[in-house]
């Protein structure tokens, strides 16, 4: 049974976006998308708030999202995250 994780990350000025971006440029979205048992990772953009970028995160099962949050990847996105000081809001659902 599949996880599907919904990120909201929020910040001023276009940093969101600048993020995204800088998520696919520095290639750490090929990465995570190689990683076994990742189904996919898609970031999209609300129409009525500028400031969010959402990402769509799903993972085949909760043993593989565990293997991701232990990667190095974390940690460089932990990385960017801080350095466009972005706030997240996360939600977590099991696919029927």
């Amino acid at each position: 049974m599949s996880l599907v994780i919904n990120i909201y990350y929020t910040g001023k000025n276009g940093s969101a976006r600048k993020f995204a971006e800088e998520m696919m440029s520095s290639g750490i979205v090929n990465r995570v998308r190689a990683e076994e048992g990742n189904e996919r990772y898609e970031y999209f953009f609300p129409m009525e708030d500028e400031e969010t970028v959402m990402l769509i995160d799903k993972w085949k099962n909760q043993e593989a999202l565990d293997i991701h949050h232990k990667s190095d990847m974390m940690k460089e996105i932990a990385v960017l995250r801080e350095k466009y000081s972005l706030s997240i809001r996360v939600e977590k659902y099991t696919e029927a």
